[in-house]
């Protein structure tokens, strides 16, 4: 066997991994200033104000913090899976600076004013070009990996993986689908009510597959790996896979409640999204219940202490969504910090914290360690980060529901009891206990820098690491 065939590419998964942590604290510190900018308005300074830096920070934290983590565990584990290196070096080297070029991009066109208007797909033509480009090639070598794997089964993590990879090809070329005018002007392919249908089929999706069934994969192999037991149920676990991705594409008119979209279609998103709940918890409790047995192990181990918690966030989050769609529960909750609350919890409960987690039981194996240079620190990055996640959403619902009822209360004679702007007076505390939510959660992510390059420097880069594959998994 040559030496191509004999280990795996740990480089371009080192690659990845490190980016993910540096464009974590990138985007989770556009966060915090934006979050201040609501306390401190005299802070929105020039082209530098909320509306400028807001779509910076989703795509930060989303494409850049959750895509780089996503490209690393999935490198990751479908080699460790499939016994075999990746598919191509070539291609993975060139995913990771398409990557990193895109997001670089991103940085610079969107304060600029640069874009579509489009939610989570802001980046005019050029760029989604580009992206179009680097997603075809990191689909090449995923599947490229799983058809040339030297074990017959294919483990359901990569199920998961190679789902988000496809179903984002679709969403990404048909909602981005436009008409250029002039290098950094295009119009959307679609109009009107069709325009918005299509943006929430795509902007909700890219919850459902980019920052779930995605995160999905890497929880079915870093919780079974670190707790050292075996997933609950695989059964369940392949139901969960087929259940989640059929119902998550017809979810979308959920965000168009009382909107001009047709009604029965707004009834069909609201109807989905309360049959996604099941899947949903099928799945958390799937990786919960992989502890049985276990339990102890979260005294001691920060870092299953993140993925476990990051499945509690899941499960919260999931009940959220399917009851926020309910229309009569929309008409209070729509266009107010509930909905922002709702985000975050998914976004920095679940998908921020498992991929913590994941970068953390990567990190050492990737720098010929046997652990992080400290484990201790994981655990203050673990209580910091948590602390931070409950002030920011207790505090967006709160302020939601004020909101809601604020906006909707009527005096004896049919007037509004409130003005909008006592309603932005009253969320002022809020949006300070927001504010103070999101430094914490920054400041974790400082600290596991911290940890890393401390790792790092005590440690030696592993690019390729030796392929065991037991006799009786030849294919």
């Amino acid at each position: 066997m040559s030496e191509t065939q004999s280990t795996y590419n740990y480089r371009v998964v080192r690659q990845f991994a490190v980016m993910t942590v540096i464009w974590g604290i990138v985007g989770m510190l556009v966060g915090v200033i934006i979050a201040a900018q609501l306390v401190w308005p005299e802070l929105n300074l020039g082209f530098l104000h909320f509306g400028r830096l807001r779509p910076l920070h989703t795509n930060a934290v989303i494409f850049a913090f959750g895509g780089c983590a996503l490209f690393a565990t999935s490198y990751y584990v479908v080699q460790r899976t499939c016994h075999t290196r990746l598919f191509s070096d070539g291609l993975a080297a060139f995913t990771f600076w398409g990557w990193q070029l895109i997001i670089v991009l991103a940085a610079v066109t969107l304060p600029l004013g640069i874009t579509s208007g489009k939610e989570y797909a802001e980046l005019e033509w050029p760029i989604d070009i580009l992206i179009t480009l680097v997603w075809v090639a990191y689909a090449v070598v995923f599947f490229g990996t799983l058809a040339k794997r030297k074990v017959s089964h294919i483990y359901v993590a990569n199920w998961f993986y190679g789902g988000f990879i496809l179903a984002v090809a679709l969403l990404h070329v048909v909602n981005s689908a436009a008409s250029p005018v002039t290098l950094f002007k295009s119009y959307s392919a679609y109009a009107g009510v069709q325009d918005a249908m299509i943006q929430w089929w795509y902007g909700h999706n890219a919850v459902g597959f980019f920052l779930t069934a995605g995160f999905l994969g890497m929880m079915y192999y870093f919780v079974p790996k670190q707790a050292e037991r075996p997933i609950y149920s695989y059964r369940l676990s392949v139901v969960h896979f087929w259940a989640l991705i059929f119902t998550y594409m017809w979810a979308g008119p959920h965000h168009l409640h009382f909107t001009a979209l047709p009604d029965w279609t707004q009834s069909v998103g609201m109807v989905f999204s309360l049959i996604l709940l099941a899947p949903s918890w099928g799945g958390m409790i799937n990786g919960v219940m992989t502890l049985s047995g276990a339990w102890h192990k979260l005294r001691d181990d920060p870092i299953l202490k993140f993925l476990i918690t990051s499945l509690s966030f899941y499960g919260m989050s999931t009940f959220e969504g399917p009851m926020m769609s309910i229309k009569t529960v929309n008409a209070l909750s729509h266009y107010t910090d509930w909905t922002v609350g709702h985000v975050h919890s998914g976004a920095l409960g679940w998908v921020a914290m498992v991929s913590i987690g994941a970068i953390y039981y990567l990190l050492p194996r990737l720098f010929g360690k046997s652990e992080m240079f400290s484990v201790r620190l994981i655990t203050v990055h673990f209580w910091v980060a948590t602390i931070g996640v409950v002030l920011y959403i207790a505090s967006m619902w709160i302020a939601g529901v004020m909101q809601g009822l604020m906006w909707r209360a009527v005096n004896a004679d049919g007037t509004l009891t409130y003005s909008f702007v006592e309603s932005v007076k009253a969320s002022y505390p809020f949006w300070a206990i927001r504010f103070l939510g999101g430094v914490l959660f920054l400041f974790g992510m400082l600290v596991m820098a911290y940890n890393m390059f401390k790792t790092m420097a005590g440690g030696r880069t592993v690019d390729d690491a030796r392929v065991l594959v037991p006799a009786a998994h030849h294919a």
